[in-house]
């Protein structure tokens, strides 16, 4: 199951009142990603708010997903944390669950040499019991997978491919020459994908897809067939989508979208916290203009 196309980085719905994991929101969402087009899903990644779950609330949310999608597609969950052993350890939860792919990124706060960092992907990848996913996204981990280190990890055998959040054409020009069939380049930044997927690589990894799941696979789709008109028309759509989701740091926007479309409460767990009220007409004249609420009055 080489990856490819729009992945999407799903965000997991809450109830609102109690903030429980609201598993008919989580099930909907999956459900409209894939009749849309997403090719593979992310279950509890950042966008995800991995962090703000607790080990049953972070198994039983993969079990539901591995459930729903039965078999549909390949299924990732974000195990990545500061600690080898314990992303070793969050790794094999996640196997335990039923999960295709480990996406782990790199070990954030405790800024690790590109030595260790190669050590550390090395040593989840040899016990993952899965085949893992690099993740690159210095403006959250301070620390920064340099693509002559994942030169070096890329011949691991279970080392399938890396998500790049730093949207630089030249980065991303020197990992596609990385690219095999058995290791994919994936971009992970919403706003330059276009680009990175015309250049050649293989899929995204999107906040996006979660709002407009057709859009973005039809964009995708169009990149693959080495469409650039359809795919840079589809791009333009969807770029005020990829600024409402960076008014505030992810997933706060992307919440606050998904309520306005029924999918689980806009309140994310401390410390984070719902859409700023003054942005909320924004986020909502957006969704408007893609046809996706019939009208986007400011709510609060």
């Amino acid at each position: 199951m080489a990856l490819s196309g729009s992945i999407c980085a799903l965000a997991t719905p809450f109830r609102a009142g109690d903030g429980a994991l609201d598993l008919d929101a989580f099930g909907r969402l999956i459900d409209q990603q894939l009749a849309g087009g997403t090719r593979a899903l992310v279950v509890a990644g950042s966008t995800g708010e991995a962090a703000a779950l607790d080990d049953d609330e972070y198994s039983t949310l993969i079990a539901f997903a591995v459930a729903r999608v039965a078999r549909r597609g390949p299924i990732l969950a974000g195990s990545g944390l500061s600690s080898t052993r314990k992303t070793v350890a969050q790794t094999r939860r996640a196997v335990d669950a039923g999960i295709d792919y480990a996406l782990v990124v790199a070990p954030a706060y405790v800024r690790p040499t590109q030595e260790g960092m190669f050590r550390h992907f090395s040593e989840v990848a040899e016990h993952a019991g899965v085949p893992i996913v690099l993740y690159n996204v210095p403006s959250r981990t301070a620390c920064d997978l340099r693509p002559d280190t994942v030169a070096r990890l890329a011949g691991h055998g279970n080392i399938a491919g890396i998500k790049e959040a730093i949207g630089d054409e030249a980065r991303m020009r020197e990992l596609i020459a990385l690219g095999t069939p058995s290791f994919s380049v994936l971009s992970g930044d919403d706003p330059t994908c276009a680009r990175a997927l015309l250049a050649g690589a293989d899929g995204v990894i999107s906040v996006a897809a979660n709002v407009a799941p057709a859009l973005f696979a039809a964009m995708c789709q169009a990149c693959a067939r080495g469409d650039e008109a359809v795919a840079s028309e589809l791009d333009r759509r969807l770029q005020p989508l990829y600024g409402a989701l960076g008014l505030e740091p992810n997933p706060i926007p992307l919440k606050w979208c998904l309520s306005r479309l029924g999918l689980g409460s806009a309140t994310p767990r401390l410390p984070l916290t719902e859409l700023s009220p003054a942005l909320r007409a924004a986020a909502d004249r957006v969704l408007a203009e893609l046809g996706l609420v019939e009208a986007a009055p400011a709510v609060g």
